[in-house]
């Protein structure tokens, strides 16, 4: 009887490999990805099965199937939004931007105002006197919210906001956010915050997608000031920890009505964490914006139906003809975003790509070993910043259009995540970035091919064997 058992888990074992290697043959999105899989599913089962279906899942189905259900509700909704901000949508005969709208289904829209907001005390200073002057709502989603004392300031201004009677909408991610305390989210509930964790793994269908996260970071301020970019909750952002040293970080606040924008990426994903449908403002508001910048809000994430992130980044760099500035913490592209760099510079773009001297995340720092030889001998140039840990994600093209947003150049942002960026085809926006970014060059120093080749053996073996597990980093 014990022997029957064992065959049949066996063949029970091997037959679920069989059916999960054809899964991934259909669904992967990269052939190294499908035969990566599919030969460790049908040759190691016992070990690749768990892996697959806790690590392989392609797509955020629930998020799919959640929108399909949703669609009689939210989609009148909508409909209104895209009407209400009809009258500022920019018309562009450009095929650049045009090729951004369609990436984002969203519209290029003029009459708002971008600043930048460039480190912690800055970035966080115009949030709380955002949150402070909320009328009707006040929508805040981070990927990792600390209970320090940056987080209790945040808690502080939540909680005053909604005592005054401002609906507060406080949307995390489950597992950036794992170490909040409860006590730190029942203090919110308690004085009337509505509350919610982003599980990706919601519900008994869904249990096993714990490999996505929602690493947006948007603020909302009653469907008029709108706020992204790469800051978290916690003392590390303002510089405060000393393993980090000083924190180099870019924000982004907005005025106009590309902050609809950034609002309709909440509400969805609102919706998702809990299946409510919450009554916002969807009139495009101009009065405060000083400046016309013209924005296309991009968010992207696993439940797309093409490789939203990585299409936008390479359409920035393809559109580039005298320079590209690109900076990142993590900085581990797939082949498509690779290729379009070092073609880039080939044809005499001005391409740097500026990533942290210290690393917080040592497979990320290791897999690029492996592949920066070629991007320096095709001509990218690569800088290290040096005061202290790089976290900003932007692009900046020529000197006509900018990106700021959450998208790390690596494939958790470019297919796991859910991110959101803003693009800005506006000139003077982009002198603003060209000025920040030659300040932060000039605190870097570059890195050379004699570098890289003079490393030891074991490392450039170490390096090959941690860009292999590139895609789950």
């Amino acid at each position: 009887m014990t022997s029957w058992l064992l065959g049949t888990s066996i063949l029970l074992i091997h037959l679920l490999g069989i059916v999960s290697a054809i899964m991934a043959l259909m669904s992967s999105r990269t052939s190294q990805g499908a035969v990566a899989w599919i030969i460790s599913l049908l040759t190691f089962p016992y070990v690749a099965l768990p892996a697959y279906w806790f690590f392989g899942r392609p797509r955020f189905y629930g998020y799919v199937s959640a929108r399909g259900q949703r669609d009689t509700v939210l989609r009148r909704v909508l409909v209104r939004y895209r009407a209400n901000v009809q009258p500022y949508v920019a018309p562009s005969t450009n095929a650049d931007i045009q090729a951004v709208e369609q990436l984002a289904m969203m519209p290029l829209t003029h009459g708002n105002q971008a600043t930048l907001l460039i480190d912690g005390p800055a970035t966080f200073e115009s949030l709380f006197d955002g949150i402070d002057r909320a009328e009707q709502y006040a929508l805040v989603q981070f990927f990792i919210v600390r209970n320090d004392a940056l987080g209790q300031r945040l808690k502080h201004h939540l909680q005053r906001a909604a005592r005054r009677g401002v609906r507060v909408y406080f949307l995390y991610d489950e597992v950036g956010s794992r170490k909040l305390a409860d006590s730190y989210l029942n203090d919110l509930i308690s004085d009337g915050v509505a509350v919610s964790a982003f599980r990706s793994s919601r519900g008994f269908k869904h249990r096993f997608q714990l490999n996505f996260r929602n690493h947006r970071k948007v603020t909302v301020i009653d469907g008029k000031e709108g706020w992204i970019g790469g800051f978290n909750v916690g003392v590390e952002y303002l510089g405060e920890n000393p393993r980090h040293g000083p924190w180099r970080d870019t924000h982004l606040k907005l005025e106009g009505p590309s902050v609809l924008g950034l609002q309709e990426a909440f509400w969805e994903d609102w919706h998702w964490a809990t299946d409510e449908v919450i009554s916002l403002n969807w009139m495009a508001d101009t009065s405060s914006s000083a400046t016309d910048h013209h924005v296309v809000i991009v968010p992207s994430g696993p439940a797309d139906r093409q490789d939203t992130a990585s299409l936008l980044v390479q359409q920035v760099i393809h559109s580039a003809k005298q320079r590209l500035w690109v900076t990142s913490p993590y900085f581990v592209p797939d082949q498509g975003v690779q290729d379009a760099l070092r073609l880039a510079a080939m044809r005499g773009v001005d391409v740097r790509v500026m990533i942290p001297e210290r690393p917080d995340h040592l497979l990320v720092f290791l897999s690029a070993f492996s592949f920066l030889p070629d991007m320096l001998r095709a001509g990218v140039k690569i800088y290290r910043y040096l005061p202290g840990f790089l976290h900003q994600k932007v692009m900046l093209v020529d000197n006509e259009a900018a990106t700021v947003g959450t998208v790390n150049l690596d494939n958790r942002s470019f297919r796991l995540n859910f991110e959101i960026t803003a693009f800005i085809p506006s000139r003077d926006f982009a002198t603003s970035v060209e000025a920040m970014l030659e300040k932060d060059f000039a605190h870097c120093r570059r890195v050379t091919i004699d570098e890289i080749n003079q490393r030891p053996v074991w490392m450039k073996v170490v390096s090959r064997a941690a860009y292999l597990m590139a895609p789950v980093q």
